[in-house]
């Protein structure tokens, strides 16, 4: 993987009717091991260009008890060794990884305490090893499997009969009910507490920014696909995914890049700086103006740009870092965003694990210096992150990447529906207006989902 491989036998490819929505395409195989959707959120979402979706993954790995980043990620370059070189043109996945790293994979590539309590326990990492995908081009308006050669030809005649099949374009009627509302783990008077001692340690020096969140529950029964199409049809975004993980369901609606590598050229699009949708188009272009305006909000932007130059340099050639884009706004259905892009190059003799080791958990959702905000995180927060602030992502075998940083974010495990809101923390933030603005994000998917229970 340490370089854009060509040289690999061909993909087989087999052309499907093109499908602007994924969900039709994805419905088929939602009940399988491994089932993960990797959605741009079209027709109503227009940055993202390709859908990915998959199942049935030849291998899955999940980092054993002691074993440490390092040693995971050799695991999962031998896995791709195993399947082997393939080429597939353009196209962004010619078989490979695809997979989630919980924020709390970090505690296995930095040495970080362990203070919060991890009551929903679920896997550091789940990566499955994939000889197949269906991928829509929304340029091109293609839709196609996608098939490594590795992959045996009965597999594949089984996959293309399932989607060649006539769709009856009806799926079974909604079945998800929360069982009450959604309630916050923490109170707003600990909330206001816990940014007071972040604003101690900026004073005392220890950093310049933390990112704190709370994590908001309810109770709930029914498939989380429902829940999910009914996220993806309020909040469409980019960088969306569902994923069946061991004994629980994430289902993403995230509009942040983490990292893209395609032909060893870098990318990543922190997020840093909110304000809320207005409910008029005056207003609406106010709260944008004033996102744009802010200097709070451009300066927290600035220092994870920062941040992240660092990221990149362990691992990208030097001189080949810059910033070809700075404070720009993106706009979503419930908040505006202020968007940073990050560009280099890696290095010779270095690959995208590389990369992952050198700057993951993404310093948007941790604060600078990453690895003393990270261990502020750990002493606030009352409960680990789980999957929030994690990476969905897919690598394929010629090193071809991208990657999302799971905010927007719900796990579905045990009957319990997990969302987090959360925000950074500087030395002239205001406890309420971080609070509320903690909420602001993920309002609209907490309404969408309370909302369910009014149509039933």
């Amino acid at each position: 993987m340490s370089e854009h491989q060509t040289e690999g036998r061909p993909c087989r490819l087999h052309p499907l009717a093109y499908r602007s929505d994924p969900s039709d395409w994805f419905s088929r195989v939602k009940e399988a091991p491994g089932a993960v959707l990797l959605d741009s959120g079209r027709p109503i979402a227009t940055r993202g260009r390709f859908d990915i979706l998959s199942a049935w993954p030849l291998e899955t790995l999940c980092p054993e008890a002691n074993e440490d980043g390092a040693q995971f990620f050799a695991r999962l370059r031998s896995a791709q060794r195993r399947l082997g070189p393939a080429d597939a043109g353009e196209l962004p996945f010619a078989g490979g990884l695809i997979g989630l790293l919980a924020y709390d994979f970090g505690r296995r590539l930095e040495t970080l305490p362990c203070l919060a309590t991890d009551d929903l326990q679920t896997p550091d990492a789940v990566v499955g090893l994939y000889g197949w995908a269906l991928i829509s081009d929304h340029l091109a308006q293609r839709s196609q499997l996608v098939f490594h050669p590795a992959l045996p030809a009965d597999e594949q005649q089984r996959l293309i009969a399932l989607f060649d099949e006539q769709s009856s374009g009806t799926e079974q009627a909604a079945d998800f009910h929360l069982q009450g509302p959604f309630r916050a783990d923490i109170s707003a008077a600990r909330y206001d507490e816990a940014i007071a001692r972040i604003q101690a340690y900026i004073r005392a020096g220890d950093c310049y920014q933390v990112n704190y969140a709370q994590r908001f529950q309810a109770p709930f029964s029914g498939d989380p696909w429902h829940a999910y199409r009914a996220l993806r049809a309020t909040c469409p975004t980019p960088f969306a995914g569902f994923m069946r993980l061991p004994g629980a369901t994430l289902l993403s609606l995230s509009p942040e890049r983490f990292m893209k590598v395609s032909r060893r050229q870098v990318e990543t699009r922190p997020i840093k700086g909110t304000r809320p949708r207005g409910s008029d188009a005056d207003a609406d272009q106010a709260h944008a103006a004033a996102l744009l305006a802010s200097e709070k909000d451009r300066a927290e932007n600035l220092m994870i740009v920062d941040l992240l130059r660092n990221d990149l340099g362990r691992s990208c050639r030097i001189g080949s870092i810059h910033v070809p884009e700075l404070f720009a706004l993106e706009s979503y259905p419930n908040v505006h965003h202020l968007v940073s892009c990050v560009k280099g190059e890696l290095t010779d003799g270095k690959d995208v694990l590389d990369l992952i080791a050198g700057s993951f958990p993404g310093g948007s959702i941790t604060g600078a210096p990453k690895i003393r905000a990270m261990q502020i995180i750990d002493e606030l927060e009352p409960t680990t992150r789980s999957i929030y602030c994690g990476s969905l992502f897919y690598l394929d075998v010629r090193g071809e990447f991208d990657s999302s940083i799971t905010i927007r974010t719900l796990l579905a495990k045990g009957g319990r529906l997990s969302c987090w809101g959360g925000g950074g923390i500087v030395m002239d933030s205001d406890a309420q207006a971080e609070y509320r603005e903690s909420i602001t994000k993920v309002k609209l998917l907490l309404e969408t989902l309370e909302g369910l229970n009014a149509e039933g």
